[in-house]
């Protein structure tokens, strides 16, 4: 028998032109608040702020839109932050004791929609500075910066350090200027001999300038002394003997400053000529005692026209009582109010007037940068309330577990959700307006509104406005006033009357809990796993850990009524099986007040209570679908009936009775199925002569890159046993409206897919819907119930997981939305010509045409890559150069984090992208896509990174900021500008770059057979795998076995044995 080998067609010139307009991976903004934060500055002329990371990210936000991200070429902790007041320069202070200098310089003009952008900005690194030291590790420690002062003239920088030596920069080039060097023993020798006692004063703890004369520097050491130094004359004009010191500020006049210190209390300073030495301050407190406290590590005095200042210091609780808080305290005359916060404080500044020809500070407003948020206090109105903030909002104030994207949402859906939104917020300050707001946004404003829809552990729903670049808090909905729970009713966050902010303790600090950042849940099995929301008919689909399926309609009224509540059972009371995880959560049956926005219209329960896997919504039929690790249900929440229920389980799926909480695994069965199939691969290993190299992955990639004009060698793949673990889980659910009895009348559908590669199609007789029996017995809608009856059934060969099934019409696109078709929403299906059903595999995509579910065309994605899909969306990409030319392409996230897109429903490969780290699971898991070719995935718990695949859509930065010096171009600056740095989980150049950004190469076409190496490093060691609530034992068992899994491909290299796939038509 003669073997032919066919060689590939050559590309054509004209579709890889049409591909270039289509295709284009960028990564364009990062959303949510910065991981780990360590630094914070802010720029009083230009009202920009800024915030380091420990990874060594800098961040600037000015209003909404307006934002800059820096990489330093180290991922080091940055730990000081100071902006150039005026100019558009900041300076950075590094844990490994250097100082950068940024710049925001002028970027190339840019043509966004069709309109030419000029002025963009970016921020970009110019310099670079560390102290120079002596040999030896003393000298080292000596010279390890401590503190930074930018003099009032911003042409000065005094440096501080450990050694007590104070050295003075010449800005903006970072020269050191030897001559003014302020060495310790130069102070020594001004002390009393009674003070001096041969002691260390210890590092310098704080620097400030004089507010009022130029040149005069207050230098506090850490021991307790404060010298008032003139640098002009170089010498101490006088000498502040104190207690052991945590920070200094000078009051405006110049008059007094205040010291804080580390047994928890302040003293007040008078600055008067004639006396050189001062061992008394003119008061001293101690807010918190007379207990021991702990210490007050940064304080601020702020003078008023009222009369009283304003003082606001961070710590100082009495360490017995209140040593674990995190507080912020705030006075003025009587007014005592003490912020209590759940994260730790990290930097705190006011809002206030900097003309020098006031007399007055004012403050305006207070922000407090904290851990895991941001909170902003409005320091005008009486009471000082907190002011929402408009971006850098605690995506995980509870951990995320589940997300979903709505496009184009239509206004009047929008206008409810923002007004329910507002009405949560309760009272609004009188002069609340967001005081960080400097920069001009410069991007067109968004054609369409997106929704952002993120799952928490607690069992809430929050709502983003994801249509910029700013992603913001729209309305917030909480599911744990439908079940009866260890937490008070009283505690609902959605009650404009409980607002924390308004709430006072009566008692000794007066606390007030300030910020939404809450990690804990009153109850796990409250945790969201999956979201579908029609945006037609104003219907959200809940479910959660324990089962429960929430069915919420949207209302613009308060409303008390009561849930019904139907039960499922899915295993049908099959025998043999005992559920041994957590119980079900417990309904109220009595009516329940819920406030504007979406209020739960029916409950269905599961039974077992496991984790919902899967749900679909259909508005215009009434229906919805869910699916646990035991079966799948179908619910008609109109007329509250339950349609059908089937059990997916395997005689031998015992660990799918034990649930994600329970306690009772058997560690012995887990070891033994991993030996047994280390066993196997090694069997089947040795049964086959090794024909090719077995050393290196790469090996086998530059073989098949060798062989490129020949047809692609496929690598064997092994049949999952029927038997494993969680075999009848339910990944995917699908509504559709097709051909499934017979070629000549469509009707409803009802798709399934399951982790055995099992595939349940169910024929659906709604009342008044498709062309089948259902509408020729006529009757009234009422009278008639919704009858599910099976169509098919197939079982794919290799038994791989099915994560997604979609049914294309006559033309090859996918079906519309439900009323997107009766309400000419979108063009109409084709049901003149055959259909066809896509069934995504983790090893391959395929398709069946219908009804008779015969193979037309599939890609083995595992066999020729050697990868496992992930996630999978049907994405129209639009021409960046024909405006009414547009595809419907396929795109595959695999386990190794690339990104594969294949037109439908030919499956032709066209592009593949490289995305994500292959080691970020948690990353993978998360990712969702958005209907025009963007995406989210997290890449830390807190931030959500934005990518696009559009070369026509694109979602990014663009602004300018007017500063008070000229805007020098980019040193490298070109037809197109690069897109800008992420600063978690992207793409870096370990060698770094003076401009200090990321440098990424265009992102080209490449070839789908082709393995690019990742290159993006580690940007979070500690992220956890519980920011996800959908990694799956499979995400764990491809990370930990990628190398054994490649090397047993290598060994087992073969044309795989064409054999069809079993089909069981009923």
């Amino acid at each position: 028998m003669m073997k032919f080998r066919f060689r590939r067609q050559g590309t054509d010139p004209q579709r890889e032109k049409i591909k270039q307009e289509l295709f284009a991976f960028n990564k364009t903004v990062e959303h949510g608040f910065p991981h780990q934060p360590s630094a914070l500055a802010f720029d009083p002329k230009l009202e920009l702020m800024a915030i380091g990371t420990k990874s060594g990210a800098i961040k600037v936000y000015g209003c909404p839109g307006v934002e800059f991200t820096g990489l330093h070429a180290d991922t080091t902790a940055v730990t000081q932050i100071h902006f150039l007041p005026g100019q558009g320069r900041l300076l950075s202070l590094l844990d490994d004791n250097t100082i950068h200098l940024w710049e925001l310089v002028a970027g190339a003009p840019r043509e966004v929609g069709g309109v030419k952008r000029e002025g963009v900005v970016c921020l970009e690194e110019v310099d670079c500075y560390s102290l120079p030291g002596r040999p030896g590790i003393e000298s080292c420690s000596a010279t390890r910066v401590t503190v930074l002062l930018l003099m009032r003239s911003s042409e000065l920088l005094c440096v501080g350090t450990e050694g007590g030596a104070v050295y003075f920069l010449e800005l903006p080039r970072l020269s050191l200027k030897e001559n003014q060097t302020l060495l310790q023993d130069q102070i020594t020798q001004s002390l009393p001999d009674d003070y001096r006692c041969g002691k260390s004063l210890g590092p310098v703890e704080s620097l400030q300038e004089h507010p009022q004369h130029a040149g005069k520097l207050l230098i506090g050491y850490s021991r307790g002394l404060v010298v008032l130094w003139e640098s002009t004359t170089r010498h101490a004009e006088q000498l502040f003997l104190g207690k052991q010191l945590e920070s200094l500020v000078w009051e405006r006049s110049g008059n007094l400053f205040v010291s804080s210190h580390n047994d928890g209390g302040y003293s007040v300073w008078a600055v008067a000529s004639g006396n050189n030495v001062i061992h008394q301050p003119v008061s001293s407190s101690i807010p918190y005692g007379p207990f021991p406290c702990k210490a007050i590590n940064k304080i601020l005095w702020r003078t008023t026209q009222a009369g009283s200042p304003v003082v606001l210091y961070s710590g100082g609780m009495p360490r017995a009582s209140y040593g674990d808080r995190h507080c912020l305290t705030i006075q003025q005359d009587k007014e005592h109010v003490t912020l209590d916060f759940t994260s730790r404080v990290i930097d705190f500044f006011t809002v206030h007037c900097v003309d020098q020809d006031k007399e007055f500070d004012e403050p305006s407003a207070l922000v407090v940068l904290l851990e895991e948020e941001l909170v902003a206090m409005d320091l005008r109105t009486p009471g000082w309330p907190s002011l929402p903030t408009p971006y850098l909002a605690p995506l995980h104030s509870s951990a995320i577990t589940c997300s979903f994207h709505v496009s184009s949402v239509p206004p009047k859906l929008w206008e409810r959700l923002a007004s329910a939104g507002r009405a949560q917020q309760g009272r609004q300050p009188a002069h609340g307006s967001w005081p960080i707001c400097g920069g001009k946004n410069l991007a067109p404003p968004p054609k369409n509104q997106e929704l952002l829809l993120t799952g928490h552990e607690d069992g809430t729903v929050r709502f983003w406005d994801a249509s910029g670049v700013a992603l913001t808090p729209l309305y917030k909905l909480s599911t744990a006033n439908v079940f009866h729970t260890d937490c008070d009713p009283s505690d609902d966050p959605q009650d404009p009357s409980d607002d924390p902010d308004m709430q006072q303790e009566e008692e000794w600090p007066p606390f007030r809990k300030v910020g939404c950042f809450d990690p804990y849940s009153d109850d796990p099995r409250l945790g969201i796993q999956k979201i579908s929301l029609c945006k037609y008919s104003n219907k959200l689909v809940v479910a959660g850990t324990a089962g429960q399926v929430i069915v919420l309609g949207l209302s613009d009224e308060r409303s008390a009524h009561p849930v019904d509540v139907s039960v499922v059972d899915l295993l049908q009371d099959r025998e043999g099986f005992t559920w041994k995880g957590h119980d079900r959560l417990e309904p109220r049956l009595k009516p329940a007040s819920f406030p504007p926005g979406f209020q739960p219209l029916a409950l269905v329960q599961c039974v077992p209570p496991a984790s919902v896997t899967a749900v679909a919504l259909h508005a215009e039929w009434n229906l919805i679908s869910f699916g646990t690790s035991h079966g799948f249900g179908l619910f008609d929440y109109h007329r509250r009936n339950a349609v059908l229920a089937r059990c997916t389980l395997h005689p031998n799926d015992s660990l799918a009775m034990e649930g994600p909480l329970s306690r009772v695994k058997s560690l012995k069965k887990s070891l033994r199925q991993s030996f047994r199939r280390i066993r196997k691969s090694r069997v089947s290993g040795k049964k086959r002569p090794v024909t090719t190299p077995t050393s290196k992955v790469q090996e086998a990639n530059a073989a098949l890159a060798e062989q490129e004009d020949m047809a692609p060698i496929q690598r064997r793949i092994e049949p999952r046993s029927a038997d494993d673990s969680l075999s009848g889980v339910v990944r995917c659910l699908c509504f559709a409206d097709t051909f499934l009895r017979d070629g000549t009348h469509h009707g409803a559908t009802l798709w399934a897919g399951t982790n055995s590669g099992s595939v349940y199609a169910y024929a659906l007789e709604v009342p008044g819907v498709g062309s089948g029996r259902a509408c020729e017995r006529g009757g009234g809608e009422g009278s008639v119930c919704v009858e599910a009856v099976l169509g098919k059934e197939i079982q794919l060969m290799h038994r791989a997981p099915v994560v997604s099934i979609c049914v294309l019409d006559g033309r090859g696109k996918p079906l519309p939305d439900p009323y997107e078709a009766s309400q000419d929403l979108a063009i109409a299906p084709d049901m003149t010509n055959a259909h066809s059903v896509l069934i995504a595999s983790e090893e391959q995509l395929k398709v069946f045409s219908l009804p008779k579910v015969s193979a037309k065309t599939k890609f083995k994605l595992t066999a020729h890559e050697g990868c496992r899909v992930r996630r999978v969306a049907l994405v129209a990409f639009g021409s960046a150069a024909q405006e009414d030319y547009c595809e419907h392409t396929l795109v595959c996230l695999t386990n190794l984090g690339d990104m594969h897109l294949f037109s439908i429903p030919g499956l032709r490969p066209q592009v593949r992208y490289d995305c994500i780290r292959k080691e970020d699971i948690s990353g993978i898991a998360s990712c969702v896509f958005t209907r025009n070719g963007q995406g989210f995935y997290l890449i830390s718990p807190s931030e959500y990174e934005r990518f696009s695949l559009s070369a026509k859509t694109l979602t990014e930065p663009l602004c300018s900021v007017k500063l008070d010096r000229l805007l020098e171009p980019t040193a490298a600056s070109d037809s197109t500008t690069p897109p800008p740095p992420q600063a978690n989980g992207t793409h870096k150049n370990q060698m770094g770059q003076a401009e200090g950004r990321t440098e990424e190469s265009p992102c080209g076409l490449s070839s789908p057979i082709l393995d690019t190496p990742l290159d993006s490093p580690l940007s979070c060691a500690d992220l956890t795998l519980d920011s996800t609530g959908e990694i799956t034992v499979e995400d764990v068992r491809d990370f930990l076995t990628t190398v054994d899994e490649a090397e047993n491909n290598l060994k087992n290299i073969k044309e795989e044995e064409g054999r069809s796939t079993g089909i069981l038509i009923n």
